[in-house]
């Protein structure tokens, strides 16, 4: 099978390198949460705090989203995407001299300015690589990078912990300078290994490079003859806002859990800091293996709607199962919960991102997929602070998981209600 054989030597070609790329991206993204393990006593910051600083980061990745987006299709994907990488990892390692409330708020929202456009720049380049029968299974491959940041990252920040006192920094400040570092390395890695186009791809012979360029052409065509919609019609069009809620509803959930995760399972189990940095990888491990085989049963069967709805279905009744166990002292029945709940959220992913790219192309795709992601990842402001808000409040997790669970709930039935017919 000719289609199999370029589809697989694309995929084995980028599909890693980006995968390693989103994983030193979620891990700059999401140290945060393993750091505050120390830095929050270090500095004194409260729950809401914390909450709020974590949340910051999505003020200025939401507002710099689209403009990033359509950038990238102006200057190509390799130079936008190496520009993204370095200036993240440069925000990402001032982290490590944040004395105050302020300085936090600053560097996280600095951080969501330099990140924006990384996401949907990396889904927009997919397009440009895989076919869209193919798209879900490689969308979920390189979105468990999400997950797999967090089963490495576990480790990683464990390990960390332990060099507090060398040279004078805490075991935070060591997690936030040596897991900044890579990402300005891979930026300039970028520049010289990624191509913008398959007909500029030197590793594919001239017919393969013919065969995907017109494959991917001819699809592009196909979605102008069927929408033929441009950029604002993009932006205003009712499934595009429809895939708005619905992205949001499963983001407030995804980041509530991502960046407070550590501390709930710290909260039940009485573990140090580094067994609980550990531990956490364990919800993570789960995730990335779900989501795979979801996405590849997406793909086998060209269904995307249940394939959202019933991981969402199934992340809801974890956190619901999680605060049944945890409020009748079942710690290890509610860990489990916890993975099953983290492999729920991570498996609407692969599928959900068919969705759009499957009826928009060219500056429509750049706009509307950047669209969703941002208007997305307002949930990744509500859910951090939402649970450090009622975390404060009642002095407890429950009550706020019970809210993720509710909106995952939502999720679900917005998921059904997707109109993939116009």
């Amino acid at each position: 099978m000719y289609k199999d054989l370029v589809v697989r030597k694309v995929a084995r070609r980028i599909v890693p390198y980006i995968f390693i790329c989103y994983i030193i991206n979620y891990l700059d993204r999401f140290n945060v949460s393993f750091a505050a393990l120390e830095m929050s006593g270090d500095l004194g910051f409260s729950e809401m705090t914390y909450g709020l600083g974590a949340s910051m980061f999505f003020v200025g990745y939401v507002f710099f989203e689209i403009p990033s987006n359509l950038i990238m299709l102006r200057v190509g994907a390799r130079i936008w995407i190496a520009r993204i990488m370095m200036t993240w990892g440069l925000a990402s390692t001032c982290m490590i001299f944040v004395k105050s409330p302020f300085n936090f708020y600053l560097l996280r929202l600095l951080l969501g300015v330099a990140e924006a456009g990384f996401f949907p720049g990396m889904i927009l380049y997919l397009t440009y690589w895989i076919p869209a029968g193919e798209r879900a299974r490689a969308f979920a491959l390189f979105l468990t990078s999400t997950s797999l940041a967090g089963v490495v990252g576990g480790p990683i920040s464990g390990a960390l912990f332990k060099m507090g006192g060398v040279y004078g920094l805490k075991g935070w400040q060591w997690l936030f300078l040596l897991e900044g570092v890579p990402a300005i390395l891979l930026g300039w890695v970028t520049l010289f290994y990624l191509v913008d186009k398959p007909d500029q791809a030197n590793w594919l012979s001239s017919a393969e490079r013919n065969w995907l360029s017109e494959t991917i052409k001819k699809e592009q065509e196909d979605k102008k003859l069927g929408h033929s919609l441009t950029l604002w019609q993009a932006l205003k069009h009712p499934r595009v806002w429809q895939l708005c809620l619905l992205y949001f509803s499963v983001v407030i959930s995804f980041y509530g859990v991502a960046f407070w995760l550590p501390q709930i399972v710290k909260s039940f189990s009485g573990l140090s800091n580094s067994a609980v940095a550990m531990l956490s990888a364990v919800p993570y491990l789960s995730a990335s293996i779900c989501m795979v085989i979801v996405a590849n049963h997406s793909d086998k069967t060209g269904e995307r709607k249940w394939h959202v709805a019933l991981p969402a279905f199934a992340g809801c009744l974890g956190l619901g199962l999680a605060v049944f166990f945890l409020e009748n002292h079942y710690p290890l029945p509610a860990f489990f919960s916890l993975c099953l709940a983290a492999s729920g959220i991570w498996s609407t992913l692969g599928p959900f991102w068919s969705l759009p790219t499957a009826f928009l192309g060219g500056t429509a795709a750049a706009g509307g997929v950047a669209l969703i992601n941002s208007i997305g990842n307002v949930g990744g402001f509500v859910g951090p602070y939402i649970i450090g808000y009622i975390k404060q409040t009642t002095q407890s997790f429950t009550s706020g998981m019970l809210v993720l669970a509710g909106t995952l709930l939502i999720a679900g039935f917005l998921a059904l209600r997707v109109n993939e017919k116009n």
